[in-house]
């Protein structure tokens, strides 16, 4: 069999938008790459009992399906200069022609048909500026205004999203016959959710609303969409709103106050009645879980449905140690995993009680299965070009680290002999709140193959460890940094042809600040690769789109009240103690994890002479791993193989 290489990911499928039918039908979009062009394109794929075939190519991500014919958006021309728009196309899942639909003047992040002629979209539409001029000044006052930015309230940017000052995420009501767009939310609420009630002919809507900074906790509305009539409902006090939706005669929520664990406090559900009264809590009193999916990969591209109202259930996923699952609840608060295997629930939809998924399955990638009582079938095979290659599976044991048990993976390279000596890599996830698993992860496949042992786990601050321990807050580079440690000493004990001369360590975001802690306080690692890190605590605060809140909940200070923790907890601060050869990834549009950060290491790392590089991706952000294009993704992990293989097989 074939090993696998450090391009095989560009042979990978990619699942998302799937949308069951009533007559228990669905349509699936499906994401592949073109190294040459740069550039991820995507078919939407029909499947049934009878038939499983493309249903058009080089589509967009989204889909929708009235019972007749699918609608979809679609790029077909480049066109430059053109202001936001999406164009839709209809087509008859039974055979023909793509038909133009609409051009939606903003961009499309959902839709919702209301009735013949009317929409609601979710999108964002950027307000014409200097309305009031006389058109060629105006398209001069426009062509200036590319020049510069001007920022008046925070977050100014969105990784991912870009500039966002003064741009919000609205609804609108859009006529396809006369083509009126209606907004139906204000010019400074970000629209963070909705749902939709036929029967009410009115909108749920979680926001929040701001014009100077943007604050922690959202609200929700109750919009008629004839009237546009707003009435505000839930809690009187501070609420951070996850989901909302009509469950029957009630109205149901997720969420969190924040107070006991911050922004990354794990969610509770919640029913209320219509007028936003009678709220009582349905998820149990003792819940150790977090509700969403933080299994990491990077074999994704696009998603789907995270939750769902089918009947009288609410469908939702949870991440209880390395793996995630689909559950259900009803009224009454009883819970019931829906889906029973080991991995990582993507996403789902579900339709009359019909339940289909997108999973990562043992070491295998995205594959669409049919959830039916305990088992589950799979329904597609669009990654089967992986059997072709030789997967391992990661070796799973128990350790005990600062009076706790942890889980911890090892992932071994081909025709591993306990006898020869192997370079070891230990990877950190990010986060924190995330999750390693025993799902595929192509960078850890590959290094294997390479002839490296990697090795990973989840240390305090984790996801699936529980609601406790899930909380860092104050102890960023501590009990984590001894959790790792403790775990890297465990390898060594338990595989002792890992060679303890020859360990490098990697990771991204929070395995970036972790990686940069480390070189600060350990020389045991040869080699280092540092990407979109944390560095310097106090000036994350004031640039990234997270670091004015992000930064006070997780250390519990400020540049003006706390310094001095700040620059404690600041790999930076230890960086003239560093003597590993580091290598440093970063994106100039990386909004979350700032290119500042980056650069202010590398830097001091070159001024006390140790041997480091940085390799910045123009055009790219935080998401580079992940969702980075083609040629940026074979780059990055070319530049870390290349750094690795000068540091560590030396040895």
């Amino acid at each position: 069999m074939k090993s696998i290489a450090l391009k095989t990911f560009l042979e990978y499928r990619f699942f998302g938008g799937l949308c069951l039918s009533d007559e228990g039908k669905m349509i699936y979009h499906l994401s592949r790459m073109n190294e040459e062009k740069n550039r991820y394109e995507g078919d939407l794929w029909f499947l049934d009992e009878e038939r499983h075939f493309l249903l058009a190519n080089k589509v967009g991500s989204f889909a929708m399906w009235d019972g007749s014919r699918v609608l979809f958006s679609a790029k077909r021309e480049e066109e430059e200069n053109k202001e936001p728009h999406t164009e839709l196309f209809t087509i008859d899942p039974k055979g023909g022609e793509a038909l133009p639909f609409a051009v939606l003047p903003l961009t499309l992040q959902d839709l919702r048909r209301i009735d013949k002629e009317w929409f609601l979209v979710l999108g964002n539409r950027e307000a014409k500026k200097f309305k009031h001029l006389p058109e060629e000044e105006r398209k001069k006052a426009l062509e200036d205004e590319k020049n510069y930015e001007v920022f008046d309230e925070i977050p100014f940017w969105a990784n991912g999203v870009g500039i966002t000052n003064k741009k919000r995420t609205r609804l609108f009501l859009y006529n396809i016959r006369t083509k009126d767009l209606v907004p139906v939310t204000d010019e400074y609420t970000e629209i963070c959710g909705f749902d939709f009630s036929e029967k009410r002919r009115e909108v749920l809507v979680n926001g929040l609303s701001f014009t100077d900074k943007a604050p922690l906790f959202t609200h929700i509305e109750r919009i008629n969409l004839d009237t546009l009539q707003v009435k505000e409902i839930g809690f009187k006090g501070d609420f951070a709103y996850r989901d909302v939706k009509y469950f029957g005669e009630e109205i149901l929520f997720s969420g969190s106050d924040c107070k006991s664990g911050g922004v990354n406090q794990d969610d509770d559900i919640y029913l209320m009645d219509l007028n936003g009264e009678n709220i009582r809590r349905i998820s149990p009193e003792d819940w150790n879980v977090s509700l969403w999916n933080s299994v990491g990969s990077d074999v994704r591209y696009g998603g789907g449905k995270q939750t769902q109202v089918d009947g009288q259930f609410y469908y939702f996923m949870t991440t209880e140690g390395g793996s995630s699952y689909l559950n259900s609840i009803n009224k009454e608060g009883t819970i019931n995993r829906i889906s029973k295997n080991e991995g990582s629930v993507d996403f789902f939809d579900v339709n009359n009680g019909k339940i289909v998924c997108c999973a990562l399955r043992e070491q295998k990638l995205q594959e669409l299965y049919l959830i039916d009582g305990d088992e589950e079938k799979a329904l597609t095979a669009q990654n089967k070009i992986l059997e072709e290659y030789e997967v391992k599976k990661p070796e799973e044991f128990s350790y005990s680290s600062q009076g706790d048990e942890f889980a911890g993976y090892v992932l071994l390279p081909k025709e591993y002999d306990a006898k020869k000596k192997y370079p070891g890599i230990l990877a950190i996830h990010g986060g924190p709140k995330t999750v390693y698993g025993s799902v595929f992860y192509h960078e850890m496949q590959f290094f294997a193959a390479e002839g490296y042992v990697v090795f990973f786990t989840n240390p305090t601050g984790s996801d699936g460890l529980g609601r406790a321990r899930s909380d860092i807050r104050g102890k960023y580079g501590f009990i984590d940094y001894d959790n790792l440690m403790d775990f890297t000493d465990e390898v060594l004990k338990r595989y002792p042809a890992v060679n303890s001369d020859a360990l490098g360590v990697m990771g991204g975001s929070y395995g970036g600040f972790m990686t940069n802690w480390i070189i600060g306080h350990t020389n045991r690692f040869a080699a280092a690769a540092s990407q979109r890190s944390i560095a310097n605590w106090v000036s994350k605060f004031g640039i990234t789109d997270i670091g004015y809140f992000f930064v006070d909940d997780q250390q519990g200070a400020t540049p003006w009240n706390g310094v001095d923790v700040l620059w404690e907890h600041s790999p930076l601060k230890y960086a003239d103690q560093c003597k590993t050869p580091t290598l440093f990834i970063h994106s100039d549009e990386d909004y979350r994890c700032h290119l500042s950060c980056g650069l202010q290491m590398f830097t001091a790392l070159k001024y006390h002479g140790v041997d480091s590089r940085l390799v910045l991706f123009h055009g790219e952000n935080h998401e580079l791993s992940r969702s980075g294009k083609p040629k940026g993704r074979v780059r990055r992990l070319r530049e870390i193989y290349n750094w690795f293989e000068k540091y560590l097989k030396q040895n």
